[in-house]
């Protein structure tokens, strides 16, 4: 039976491991090991923890990918480099704020989107703004903040939060142009 394998375009000599994933690698092998030195039950139940939150997660990140290959194709270099490109100033400041605000998910799905957006032609102070923004102003948090912490609390973390983003960029802008 013939697998269908699609096309890569990994650099010449195959795929590069990168160095965050030899770093995980590492600390999952030390982690491993003290784990096994503490005894099979510890093993175990580490491996089961393991393997649940995969289960749990696969979906989420196998969608989060899709996203990622999806927004790589559809986001045009020209659109990226005149809204939120190097020379956009305060302006890529200010729509990288406001774009950030509107990311969807958690880390799996936001940083390969926000790295196609920077490979694309994002400048650094508005990629910046962006996690900045995304971080601590994600209007999607606010749903599960508003039933634990209430309104007014939400509303002044929000509301001062708003300068954060524009804060980093800025600093971001004027150090490194």
């Amino acid at each position: 039976m013939a697998v269908w394998v699609p096309p890569c375009s990994y650099p010449e000599g195959g795929p590069r491991v990168s160095s965050a994933t030899l770093i995980l690698w590492c600390i999952a092998i030390i982690l491993l090991i003290f784990s096994w030195r503490s005894g099979t039950e510890t093993l175990k139940r580490g491996l089961e923890l393991a393997w649940k939150t995969t289960r749990a997660n696969a979906l989420l990140i196998l969608l989060a990918f899709i996203i990622v290959g999806f927004v790589n194709v559809l986001s045009p270099e020209e659109l990226v480099t005149a809204w939120i490109g190097p020379n956009s100033g305060w302006r890529g400041i200010a729509a990288s704020e406001f774009l950030g605000m509107f990311l969807p998910g958690g880390p799996y799905v936001v940083f390969p989107i926000i790295d196609i957006l920077y490979q694309a032609g994002a400048g650094l102070a508005p990629v910046i703004t962006l996690i900045t923004s995304w971080s601590t102003q994600s209007l999607l948090t606010i749903s599960f903040e508003l039933p634990f912490m209430g309104w007014r609390f939400t509303a002044i973390r929000w509301g001062v939060g708003l300068a954060i983003p524009i804060l980093t960029g800025a600093a971001a802008l004027l150090i490194w142009g």
